[in-house]
């Protein structure tokens, strides 16, 4: 059974499950968000303010990344499609690095701590992450070989599920309709993959987050992320269709392992050298400027209850 990608019309205007889906995405993602930043003891009016210029970042940055994937068969030959965002095609490595640029800027430019709204933006990105992989699920996108119950020969990979393809969703793989029939092949679902495993990343970080809240130094959560979805990323990555590789590996392969292994060691040694404060939103008046270490040297001293040497 395959979902209509156009949700319904108002007039000649087309509204896309995709765009619904990713709006969502960004919605509810935020409320994490602003969550996260009360909890922090920021200002959740910033992170709004905020959004819209990462949002347009990361869609730019995603859509980017996915044309210079796809340029070769798709976008070379049509490049009006490169503009058309709500057929699908938006690369989430792209995102992350266009959204990243967009938090340091806005940070920069209205005195706010970069590293603590990373953290912030981090659990926000996984659930928005989780319910966007709905929309590969409409568009047919985001999936692996063929599946079949085991003991079945000629199917690389044997489970008990898997979902529907049509032929057209399948141009540029060796899994044609003919020899693999629409009614009768299921392939790896790897974008329920993502969402289920990005879900218990949410859940993880969210946990260390608050376990950890007075270990933990601005910025260790969004380097948790890295570190969760780099792997996440990185294995499910081997099993997608028509992907884009660099040498023996797919882009997105080497793209986690790099974001793992620069954020592993980034953690472990900025905690051994002290490269930062442990808890620092919690104790906000020492590390945001809100007074001065100075302050003291140059305040009155406290009135003395003895008595004056005249």
């Amino acid at each position: 059974m395959f979902i209509d990608p156009i949700a319904f019309h108002i007039g000649f205007i087309e509204v896309h499950w995709y765009g619904i889906i990713i709006a969502s995405a960004v919605v509810l993602g935020a409320v994490v968000g602003t969550s996260e930043a009360r909890r922090r003891g920021e200002d959740p009016e910033q992170g709004w303010s905020m959004l819209l210029w990462v949002i347009a970042a990361a869609v730019i940055a995603a859509r980017l990344y996915h044309v210079i994937h796809q340029w070769g068969p798709i976008y070379s030959q049509d490049p009006w499609l490169i503009p058309q965002v709500w057929n699908g095609g938006l690369g989430i490595p792209g995102a992350i690095i266009g959204g990243a640029v967009a938090i340091w800027w806005y940070t920069r430019r209205n005195g706010l701590v970069f590293l603590r709204w990373l953290d912030i933006f981090a659990p926000a990105l996984l659930l928005g992450q989780a319910i966007g992989r709905l929309g590969n699920f409409v568009n047919q996108e985001l999936y692996g070989p063929p599946v079949t119950q085991c003991g079945t020969q000629g199917f690389p990979i044997c489970l008990p599920w898997g979902i529907q393809i049509d032929a057209a969703h399948r141009a540029g793989t060796p899994w044609d309709p003919i020899s693999f029939p629409v009614a009768s092949t299921h392939f790896v679902p790897l974008f329920a993959y993502e969402a289920i495993l990005n879900l218990v990343g949410l859940a993880l970080i969210l946990y260390v987050g608050r376990r950890f809240a007075a270990r933990l130094f601005d910025g260790d959560i969004m380097l948790l992320y890295l570190i969760w979805y780099g792997w996440v990323r990185s294995y499910l990555e081997m099993y997608r269709v028509d992907n884009w590789f660099i040498g023996p590996l797919p882009t997105a392969t080497w793209l986690g392992l790099l974001g793992i292994a620069a954020a592993a060691i980034f953690l472990v040694v900025r905690h051994r050298r002290g490269w930062g404060t442990p808890g620092a939103w919690m104790h906000r008046d020492r590390t945001d400027g809100d007074a001065s270490p100075d302050a003291a040297a140059v305040s009155p001293p406290e009135p003395s209850s003895e008595p004056s040497p005249g």
